[in-house]
């Protein structure tokens, strides 16, 4: 099957685009250009920063897919820049809950850890973006050498646990936690599938 020659998007673009989400509830916190928060305005920024770090990581895994459909290398380049920003989203979505929501209340915290699972789920997803966001850099893939791509597997299960922590959160319609599983589903089900092609292929060399 050839390839689509279908370039990455340029950095700016991504990072105009990976940045939007942030610039509108920031606009809408401040009444900017007819912009407004609705009447929940902490809600509305917990959603949100919360919906565009699942968005965003879903996004980071299709990346490499991109690159094996287009056979453009350059794919690559654009995926440090979307999990930095995941990073950036889930951090925030986490802060603002605790800060805004709860007004740092740790009594009232450890109730809603205990009313609301989800939350050690989602948390959990955070702690494992944090390795993968200080060693994004390139001085960081130098040192680790080999196990800076094993230490970058941890976005597998944060995906998992991201996408689990959305849909244990969703009350009555589950549409919507549905179609992101399923997506992730197709997204880790095709790395197996190119692991099981490489290891073939392998063998077949080898004999």
């Amino acid at each position: 099957m050839g390839k689509l020659g279908v370039p990455p998007p340029p950095k700016i673009w991504v990072f105009a685009l990976a940045a939007a989400p942030l610039a509108l509830l920031i606009a809408g916190a401040f009444g900017v250009a007819g912009q407004s928060l609705g009447p929940n305005p902490i809600r509305e920024l917990t959603h949100v920063t919360g919906k565009t770090a699942l968005n965003l990581v879903m996004i980071t895994l299709m990346v490499s897919p991109a690159r094996a459909l287009t056979g453009d290398p350059r794919w690559l380049r654009i995926r440090r820049m979307l999990g930095l920003w995941t990073f950036a989203y889930a951090a925030l979505h986490l802060i603002i809950y605790i800060v805004l929501e709860l007004d740092l209340d740790l009594r009232d915290l450890g109730r809603e850890l205990v009313k609301r699972p989800f939350i050690w789920v989602g948390a959990t997803a955070l702690l494992g973006l944090l390795p993968l966001a200080v060693t994004s850099t390139d001085r960081w893939m130098r040192r680790l050498g080999r196990r800076w791509q094993t230490l970058h597997w941890l976005v597998y299960p944060v995906a998992v646990l991201a996408v689990w922590h959305y849909w244990w959160q969703v009350k009555a319609d589950l549409r919507e936690p549905l179609l992101y599983a399923s997506v992730l589903a197709a997204l880790l089900a095709w790395r197996v599938w190119r692991r099981w092609q490489a290891h073939l292929a392998r063998g077949t060399s080898v004999n």
